[in-house]
């Protein structure tokens, strides 16, 4: 697997799709925490999600008989939104499982996105379970949300922004659940700069990705508990390919706790004026508990959404004011 290459073939095939978003210096974070700190903003791309890149790259790279059948996929919402996108780009019907457990503010985007919405389980994994078992019945293609070589590649074109924008990045914070986004970005950074440093963030309450590392084996059915972090939450599905990719890739990893969560996604909010979400607050938390380590280098977070619900939103607000 050369995946550097096929990560840059993967920009050639997304790049006049999607937003090369900015990376911006936060004087905030740098003035905090001692270190050189630079926000990807991924907040800011189409769906308001990085999802849109994997979802791209693998749509576009499938023939017009698959694309004549229909798209299907799970998702814990971004994701959802992120085919249902793509799929509306070359006009083919898409289909979209959420566990009971998805936000509702990202189900109706997905809605509005044009794709149809159906329920299973109360957990992520039994809907990619079951979306997986209905494509295949119908020879449908499904669209895996993080265990696909062209979405990982679509999500590794982050990482090839990134070394665009920067002369030098010591360190690279990134959300971590099913593992798509981190192998992407880690598997093209390490191929240019041998010495970065990777760090996977996971909330504690849905850290089944870094508890397998540990354990040294992908066990996707680890139990989790609800988080702020809805778009990491959940188990993995077996045989991912991203548990080698994370292992291969990742250096470290950082679990933050919900009131770290929170007080990290609105300090972002009321310093930078921008929306994010809990995943991307979970990046930002994670090195603000690490930041000593990191004093004067050059570290990257990645901003990697901004869907919240607002009930949710005023939740975190009213507890945090």
């Amino acid at each position: 697997m050369d995946l550097p290459k096929q990560i840059a073939d993967a920009y050639r095939r997304i790049g006049s799709h999607i937003r090369e978003t900015y990376c911006e210096t936060s004087l905030f974070y740098s003035q905090k925490c001692g270190a050189n700190v630079h926000l990807k903003l991924e907040n800011l791309q189409h769906t308001g999600s990085f999802k849109v890149r994997g979802a791209l790259n693998k749509i576009l790279s499938l023939d017009k008989e698959s694309l004549e059948r229909g798209v299907i996929t799970a998702s814990t919402g971004n994701h959802g939104a992120a085919v249902a996108f793509a799929a509306s780009l070359v006009g083919a019907k898409a289909k979209v499982f959420v566990s009971t457990s998805a936000s509702m503010s990202k189900t109706n985007a997905i809605r509005r996105l044009g794709a149809a919405v159906k329920e299973f389980g109360e957990d992520p994994i039994d809907a990619e379970n079951y979306a997986r078992a209905y494509a295949a019945e119908r020879n449908s293609a499904y669209v895996p949300p993080y265990n696909d070589i062209d979405v990982v590649a679509g999500q590794g074109t982050v990482g090839l922004e990134l070394d665009r924008q920067l002369e030098q990045i010591d360190a690279v914070f990134v959300a971590l659940g099913g593992g798509g986004l981190i192998s992407g970005v880690g598997g093209y950074l390490r191929s240019v700069n041998p010495n970065v440093e990777i760090i996977g963030c996971s909330p504690e309450n849905s850290k089944v990705m870094i508890q397998s590392l540990e354990m040294g084996e992908l066990h996707g059915d680890l139990p989790s508990l609800p988080t702020l972090s809805d778009g990491t939450a959940g188990g993995i599905e077996d045989h991912s390919i991203t548990f080698d990719l994370c292992r291969k890739y990742v250096d470290r990893c950082v679990t933050v706790s919900e009131d770290e969560i929170a007080r990290s996604l609105v300090e972002f909010m009321d310093t930078h004026h921008m929306q994010i979400e809990g995943a991307a607050a979970v990046a930002v938390a994670a090195f603000e508990k690490e930041a000593e380590r990191f004093r004067g280098r050059n570290v990257v977070l990645i901003i990697c959404g901004a869907n919240i619900g607002t009930k949710t939103l005023r939740r975190i607000l009213n507890s945090e004011c």
